[in-house]
């Protein structure tokens, strides 16, 4: 090493910040409420190789997936390396950006597009900065390009490989999109954060970033060999592929050997028709966040602190979809019950502490319309939005002998979500919709020493006739408690004509369905798991 600890860390440190300002760009340049209000978006940077040197603390889901996006644009656009053993160089030139939303090269599902841009110093790639946003409909059957009832990833919009974006490329998006003005003004502030990103990477790039991602091997190596050597499995399940279909099994078996660790997802179901698939990156991006949460919670976030770790996920099955899938809800609902299941076998391993399962779904929720509303709108509008739920009861910390038992936090989003609530003020204020009901669900969180959190009440009327697409998972199935906690509440989907709660209707826990100006969309979501056996009555 030719940096002492303190200069490691504060390289680490300024890669970090450089994430987070990227980050913070775009959340304040973006239009849509999606990103502006919820931060639906995730930034991170890379050497000139496309590892990633450091991620900015956004949504899971779409950091763990982040760099095999990256590496689908680096081989995409690479030349020759100038010379052996160094990385190959880029037919994008400085100023230009590439953009990426196909899950079969390293996306997670189509609303989510990432912007991918060079970074040159002394005209030589150095490195590269990306950022992901939830662009909230990219076409597709149904307002949002989540419609419930997909079987095809044609069917769920745009399908963008790695390519650069140029001014035509740009356009064909906003065409394909029912919101396009709201498409462009979010695209250029990717753009835009990117351009930031790079100027101030470049300055980093002269020092030696392969130490970063060594000590990031060190330290996970360090941790895994801490563990016992062993083998632990667990199993979960879907409640549905699909509407009004079957559900799904997911195993998980983890091994540890000396200081590396196997993630082996292996007799998961096969893919189904419906759109509950998830693509490899989903599956990895879940496993990462799980390691990092219960193995290692200072494992910093970069492609060292990966290299101990394999992860086993089937071709062909619902963990790692094959083309031409439809994966919509595999980014949102699989990567949730992953965790579950890969935290569920780490419980098994002594010495860790593992909370009981969370809610264990994001309670998507969207509602749009392709052409003008009785509000003087003249294109489309989309909302989106995922609703949170019960945490699970924690168990006290290993290394704090005197720590007590935590409740889990109560309408909270959980695991692979990391986003915010759109206020309600600036939902009202952008949609031709009304939150009617919004509030903690009493008693939905499981019995026990740590109990879980509770889920949330909410209902949303809708003033125009509209398309409502639900995707949610947890409302057959029970987050389950650990150490003798009780389960959490499973959730519940209601349609209520005209408001009316003598003629409320059940909805499917995936379902796609057209609504009148003044019906309510009621969701309950799910408690958490509580942990450790109650004590009294």
């Amino acid at each position: 090493m030719t940096l002492s600890p303190a200069e490691l860390q504060v390289l680490i440190a300024r890669l970090t910040g450089v994430a987070d300002q990227v980050g913070a760009v775009l959340q304040r340049a973006a239009y849509s409420p999606n990103i502006k209000e919820r931060a639906d978006c995730s930034a991170a940077v890379f050497d000139a190789h496309g590892r990633v040197l450091a991620q900015a603390a956004h949504i899971p889901v779409h950091l763990g997936s982040m760099p095999a996006s990256v590496a689908a644009v680096v081989e995409a656009f690479a030349t020759p390396a100038v010379s052996p053993g160094s990385a190959p160089g880029t037919r994008l030139a400085p100023g230009e950006h590439a953009i990426v939303n196909d899950p079969f090269r390293g996306g997670t599902h189509l609303n989510d597009v990432t912007v991918v841009t060079p970074v040159h110093l002394d005209g030589e790639l150095r490195g590269w900065v990306a950022n992901r946003a939830h662009h909230a409909d990219v076409g597709g059957a149904a307002p949002g390009s989540l419609p419930a009832d997909a079987t095809d990833i044609a069917q769920e919009g745009l399908r963008i490989p790695p390519s650069r974006l140029t001014p035509e490329l740009r356009s064909m998006v906003l065409a394909n999109s029912r919101t396009p003005w709201e498409r462009g003004g979010d695209l250029d502030a990717q753009v835009g954060a990117n351009v930031v990103g790079a100027e101030r990477l470049a300055a980093l790039l002269d020092q030696p970033t392969d130490e970063v991602l060594d000590h990031g091997e060190r330290l996970a190596r360090s941790l895994i060999g801490a563990l016992p050597d062993g083998e632990w499995s667990a199993e979960d399940r879907m409640d549905s592929i699909g509407p009004g279909g079957p559900s799904a099994r997911l195993c998980c078996t983890v091994r540890v050997r000396g200081d590396e660790v196997t993630v082996d997802l292996s007799g998961t179901d096969p893919q189904g028709w419906g759109n509950v698939n998830a693509v490899e990156a989903v599956t990895t991006s879940s496993v990462t966040y799980v390691l990092r949460s219960i193995v290692g919670p200072d494992l910093p976030a970069n492609e060292g602190a990966l290299r101990p770790v394999t992860v086993v996920a089937p071709s062909g099955s619902i963990v790692a979809a094959r083309f031409p899938a439809a994966v919509g809800a595999g980014n949102v609902e699989v990567s949730q019950r992953v965790v579950d299941v890969a935290m569920r076998a780490l419980a098994g391993v002594p010495g860790l502490a593992v909370p009981a399962a969370s809610q264990g779904t994001m309670n998507n929720v969207l509602v749009g319309a392709a052409g003008p509303d009785d509000r003087g709108t003249t294109a489309g509008w989309v909302y989106y939005e995922t609703i949170g739920g019960g945490q699970g009861g924690r168990p006290p910390r290993p290394d704090r002998p005197d720590d007590p038992p935590h409740p889990g936090m109560s309408g909270v989003h959980t695991h692979m979500t990391n986003t915010r609530n759109t206020p309600v003020e600036a939902l009202e204020r952008s949609y031709p919709l009304r939150v009617r009901r919004y509030a903690l669900r009493r008693g939905s969180g499981g019995v026990g020493l740590a109990p879980g959190g509770d889920g949330i009440e909410r209902d949303l009327e809708v003033l125009v006739d509209a398309t409502v697409s639900l995707i949610t998972e947890r409302r057959s199935s029970r987050p389950w408690g650990l150490a003798g906690g009780g389960p959490g509440a499973s959730g519940s989907n209601e349609l209520l004509p005209g408001g009316d709660e003598a003629r409320a209707e059940p909805l499917g826990d995936k379902c796609t369905v057209r609504v009148g100006a003044g019906d309510v969309v009621r969701t309950h979501t799910p408690g958490g798991g509580g942990w450790g056996a109650p004590t009294g009555d």
